[in-house]
């Protein structure tokens, strides 16, 4: 791993029992991200992208190859460091939300640090501040059936930097939004991760938020397709 890299996938498969047999879903990925990359994956529906991300993000195991983030081979991980390092290193933004129906908009965005053993009194400082730069600081105080769809991922995307991670993952950060409130989660998605330095991969079908990387991995049928001059495809 070079001084610079962030990540390195080397030799990446997984392949999961169907029958009698198994489906390779990925056959020898190898990918490098350097530190303060943004950087989307794309593909057709099938290549691999999510399976990819679940990956790299230690929610599974791979079946052969190595992934390397911030110098730990998390696929050598005991199940109980590896929930730590999750916890410590990396933020999630997923297609759904996942907030929990009965917090506040701040008290969702501090519980990764709560469930890390912080108080709350010490977190919420942070938590309030993230919320103010996506535009929810008069809003900390609802739950989420108070907010729309696009307000609910902002809290999202707050949640997922309260850590301070080395790695944010977002898996289609804006497939449950409409265009304009997904126009506008992006812009403030990119915004605040450039102004806080952080590494991003984000898995997207969409060609406007791939269009808003600094540089697209394309996947198809299991493997990265190589460098070539095409504008990003979903």
């Amino acid at each position: 791993m070079s001084v610079m890299s962030l990540l390195e996938t080397r030799g990446l498969k997984k392949s999961y029992p169907q029958g009698k047999h198994s489906v390779e879903v990925l056959r020898g990925v190898d990918v490098t991200v350097d530190k303060g990359e943004f950087v989307a994956v794309v593909g057709p529906s099938g290549s691999g992208k999510t399976t990819f991300m679940q990956l790299v993000g230690g929610l599974d195991r791979p079946s052969a190859g190595s992934v390397r983030l911030a110098g730990e081979p998390i696929e050598a991980l005991s199940d109980a460091r590896l929930s730590a390092f999750r916890r410590q290193k990396l933020g999630f933004v997923f297609q759904f939300f996942h907030l929990l129906p009965t917090l506040t908009a701040e008290e969702n965005v501090c519980l990764p640090r709560l469930l890390d053993g912080e108080s709350y009194a010490k977190v919420a400082p942070a938590a309030a501040r993230l919320l103010e730069r996506v535009g929810l600081g008069a809003r900390r105080h609802h739950r989420p059936d108070q907010l729309s769809g696009g307000e609910m991922q902002r809290v999202a995307i707050a949640r997922a930097l309260v850590s301070d991670p080395v790695l944010v993952l977002a898996d289609e950060p804006t497939g449950n939004l409409d265009t304009k409130s997904g126009s506008i989660v992006l812009e403030l998605f990119r915004d605040t991760v450039k102004e806080r330095g952080q590494t991003v991969i984000m898995v997207t079908h969409d060609p406007r938020a791939a269009a808003l990387a600094d540089r697209v991995i394309r996947l198809r049928d299991g493997l990265v397709e190589p460098d070539d001059d095409r504008e990003p495809a979903s």
